[in-house]
């Protein structure tokens, strides 16, 4: 098993999407990339820890590649706004591939690169070495399937 972590906005929406995915055998969200250790949620939110809602997928490479994991993660968000996925504003809502080995680096990059050729505007998503990975609060796991909802669409 390997891991990927993914920040594309609400932390809901992007475990829902990749709950689905054959090949992905747990999600898990939280926060990661700030200086608050074991931030909670009202935290997170106040834009001033510099944590991340993220997506961390434990998925089997036999099953699905990173490559594919990457593809679905550009999918899903618009990575040329900053700070911000629809109507959810700050800094804990921006778009970023937190990599786990210099692989996913590389291979984060030359998707990025890639992506950009179907954008006018200059993606933003960061790339960046995971850090201490902070699972959320256990009301915030698997929220849209606990609630009976497939999508959090504005």
């Amino acid at each position: 098993m390997k891991k990927a972590t993914f920040g594309a906005g609400c932390f809901w929406g992007v475990e829902a999407t990749f709950q689905k995915i054959k090949g992905v055998k747990k999600t898990t969200v939280g926060y990661i990339g700030g200086k608050l250790k074991n931030p909670t949620y009202e935290q997170a939110c106040t834009d001033k820890t510099g944590h991340v809602e993220v997506i961390q997928i434990v998925y089997d490479p036999e099953q699905i590649s990173y490559e594919k994991l990457l593809e679905i993660f550009w999918e899903i968000q618009d990575p040329t706004q900053l700070n911000r996925q629809g109507p959810d504003i700050g800094t804990q809502y921006r778009s970023v591939i937190f990599y786990h080995n210099e692989k996913q680096k590389k291979l984060a990059e030359e998707s990025k690169n890639k992506q950009q050729k179907n954008y006018d505007k200059k993606i933003v998503t960061e790339i960046t070495s995971a850090k201490e990975f902070y699972p959320a609060e256990e009301y915030h796991q698997k929220y849209l399937e606990k609630h009976g909802l497939s999508t959090c669409k504005y």
